[in-house]
């Protein structure tokens, strides 16, 4: 299931949301080439958050061959910025786009529920919490992480914590058939949530090899559910009850 829009109404212009977004769109253009294979390889390598190396658990020697030609050493000195700098690489088209058309969906109710500044900080913080989960995990794997999705299933997870009666449109794909259907936010990000718990189990214990990062979603996710209640302003959810067909917390 694909999201691309909800029946939930703003009152704030999300000019942080569009932000990240530009941000993530400039980092693909600028720094990957928009999608040139070595491109995308140097960013990873570069920009990616690398477990063992940012815990100082590698050996310098170690490292891992991203494309054929470029080999991506470990750094002796851990780069501690690319918590940072990972959330806004990806390692493909797709990896891009769905990412954005999620937090496009759900990131501007949560900003308009915060705040622009408040969200900000909120979005950063989900996507710390989402790779310390996914590195902890993986303390000794030189797999570069990169992605917005961690921090993009804080917005999820606090989402449903706020929204979770709101009625969400989505694309169904079943092979070749593509339909849409309708369901409430409870429904879509807790069977997003479960997929991401079936897809963790089999990493539980055993060393990452590369694909899909499910237990930074789950640490995203969970940071989500804890911290809204923090960032959320209880006047800005308030006055979002008096729209049309408006949701707030209650």
């Amino acid at each position: 299931m694909i999201p691309y829009r909800d029946d939930n109404p703003t009152t704030l212009t999300p000019i942080v949301t569009v932000g990240i977004i530009a941000l993530n769109l400039a980092a693909w253009l600028f720094v990957e080439g928009l999608g040139s294979s070595s491109a995308v390889a140097a960013a990873v390598c570069n920009y990616g958050l690398i477990p063992g190396e940012v815990l100082h658990r590698l050996p310098p020697d170690a490292g891992i061959e991203l494309v054929p030609g470029l080999f991506c050493a470990i750094d002796p000195s851990p780069q501690y910025w690319t918590v940072l700098t990972s959330m806004f690489m990806h390692g493909g088209w797709m990896h891009l786009i769905g990412n954005m058309v999620f937090f496009w969906v759900f990131g501007n109710n949560i900003e308009d529920a915060m705040g622009h500044t408040r969200f900000a900080v909120f979005y950063l913080i989900c996507g710390v919490a989402a790779a310390s989960a996914q590195t902890f995990v993986n303390p000794t794997s030189p797999i570069p992480m990169v992605g917005a999705s961690g921090a993009i299933s804080g917005v999820l997870g606090s989402y449903l914590l706020l929204y979770p009666r709101v009625r969400v449109h989505a694309l169904l794909m079943l092979g070749f058939y593509v339909t849409t259907i309708t369901l409430p936010a409870y429904i879509m990000l807790g069977y997003w949530i479960l997929i991401q718990v079936l897809g963790s189990l089999p990493a539980l214990g055993a060393r990452q090899t590369g694909g899909t990062a499910f237990l930074a979603h789950i640490g995203g996710f969970v940071a989500g559910l804890l911290l809204i209640r923090l960032f959320a302003k209880r006047e800005y959810l308030e006055r979002r009850q008096v729209l049309p067909g408006g949701y707030g917390w209650r």
